[in-house]
């Protein structure tokens, strides 16, 4: 029964089903206090990035819980890894979504990073609340009836 009135999740039972990648990240400025205490271990919570990594990955296998309109996916492949800046004293958690199916993955990545993100800032804000979460990205797709994309412009 095909009833344009009718809106909700899009349905991909006629999609094909194709290899997906999607890369995401999500920046948080720590301050330089908290981002030493961060890189020295010091956190009376333990191993910050550890703990963000695994946060990230259990976030991009919920994705469909927390955005109403996200399939649930059967997930491949979930990448973590952080890049430390000491100038800036940032953080920034890089998460690679691999799947294979009918729709994207792009939501996962981008959820991934952000909880990495929000797992350091509640790992550290004993250390100092003024942490500033930004620049969460897509950073490239592949895949799908869109195609590929990759990120050209700033902070890509």
């Amino acid at each position: 029964m095909k009833n344009k009135q009718l809106k909700g999740m899009v349905d991909v039972s006629e999609k094909e089903s194709t290899k997906r990648v999607a890369r995401a990240s999500s920046k948080i400025v720590l301050g330089k206090k908290a981002y030493q205490d961060l890189v020295d271990g010091r956190s009376p919570k333990g191993n910050v990035l550890e703990a963000a990594r695994v946060a990230a990955i259990m976030a991009a296998k919920s994705t469909s819980t927390l955005i109403p309109m996200c399939h649930p996916l059967t997930i491949n492949q979930v990448l973590v890894e952080f890049t430390c800046d000491a100038k800036d004293s940032a953080v920034t958690t890089i998460v690679e979504v691999n799947y294979e199916g009918k729709t994207g993955v792009e939501m996962e990545a981008l959820v991934a990073a952000s909880i990495g993100s929000l797992t350091i800032y509640d790992m550290m804000k004993w250390a100092g609340k003024d942490m500033l979460i930004a620049e969460t990205m897509l950073l490239e797709k592949q895949g799908g009836a869109s195609g590929d994309y990759a990120r050209t412009g700033p902070r890509g």
